[in-house]
């Protein structure tokens, strides 16, 4: 994006402004001096207040946000028309419809009516109505397209709205400040800045002037709408790529988990195996805990004292073979 430098800005007679006895004392910071009753512009001012006002706008449109170009003056109704269809943004360069923004579902129906009656020609509809209805409906449709023709493809309020002469479009500009819409416009020395959110100090009058502030204008915003095409392929290869290294990831968390179900399956057998020897152990084990508490305090051998635990059960039967005996020898 680049803005104009002061000399094109000088050359497309953007420093002049109204006479006079016409200014707005609101445009005093903007003025540069006066000259045989003319008031001239700072052409550096408008040089940065357009720069800013790029930026918005390439923001804006980096979302995906609709602008609304208004211009109903003859100077600027072609240069308009032609910038904002290049960058398919909706317009209005005939009468603003009063309350078009503050009662938008009242418009949209009448642009309904409008794609309705197109319906009504490719159906067959036509064919059933006399000549003097389809005339009628006809006048009607020219007329819907003619003011809503360019508003369209707007299925909800815009988030910006670009006007050319503030003072002329002055309902277009109060609509937007009662619903809290950012105004960009093309201000001028008769003009009031207070209800602009994005002042252009500019001559609107001159075709050459409206045309390079709506040229960098325009730029910026192609530039806002590449750049989010840019991003959604971004986003796209992005997520392809998460879900191709999602689907190996779970194929090896399925193995995985089939080879620990496997090695469960096989692990009972083998504990049941060693849990056998493991329940004489502790029976052995019994007497080896009152042994070394109450005749030794060395208890760093108690492998040792297995074979301990052992003997007494040999001695049992020994004790019972005198008894045996006895009866024999009576």
């Amino acid at each position: 994006m680049q803005t104009p430098n002061f000399d094109q800005l000088l050359d497309a007679t953007c420093h002049f402004g109204h006479l006079k006895r016409k200014w707005n004392p609101a445009m005093a910071p903007y003025i540069f001096m006066e000259r045989n009753g003319i008031h001239i512009i700072d052409l550096y001012k408008t040089q940065a207040k357009l720069e800013e006002a790029a930026v918005a706008l390439k923001n804006i449109a980096k979302e995906g946000k609709k602008v609304l170009f208004v211009a109903t003056k003859k100077q600027a109704k072609q240069v308009v028309c032609d910038r904002a269809t290049s960058v398919g943004m909706p317009y209005v360069i005939e009468r603003w419809p009063g309350g078009m923004l503050t009662n938008f579902p009242t418009i949209r129906k009448a642009v309904k009516k409008m794609a309705a009656i197109d319906k009504m020609s490719t159906d067959g509809t036509f064919d059933n109505m006399s000549k003097r209805e389809r005339l009628q409906i006809t006048r009607q449709r020219a007329k819907l397209e003619k003011n809503l023709g360019s508003i369209a493809d707007l299925n909800r309020l815009p988030s910006a709205l670009f006007v050319v002469d503030v003072l002329k479009e002055h309902i277009a500009v109060a609509e937007a400040n009662r619903l809290g819409i950012p105004v960009f416009g093309i201000v001028d020395t008769n003009s009031n800045p207070d209800n602009v959110d994005f002042v252009i100090p500019a001559n609107d009058d001159a075709s050459k002037s409206i045309d390079i502030i709506l040229n960098t204008v325009c730029e910026a915003i192609k530039e806002g709408l590449e750049e989010r095409k840019i991003e959604k392929i971004d986003n796209k290869d992005e997520a392809a790529e998460g879900e191709a290294e999602a689907k190996p990831r779970r194929a090896r968390v399925r193995r995985s988990r089939v080879a620990e179900e496997n090695k469960e399956e096989a692990a009972p057998a083998e504990e049941v195996k060693t849990e056998e020897p493991k329940a004489e152990e502790p029976k052995a084990e019994e007497p080896k805990a009152e042994e070394p508490k109450a005749e030794e305090p060395k208890a760093e051998e108690p492998k040792a004292e297995e074979p301990k635990a052992e003997e007494p059960k040999a001695e049992e039967p020994k004790v019972e073979e005198p008894k045996a005996e006895e009866p024999k020898a009576e």
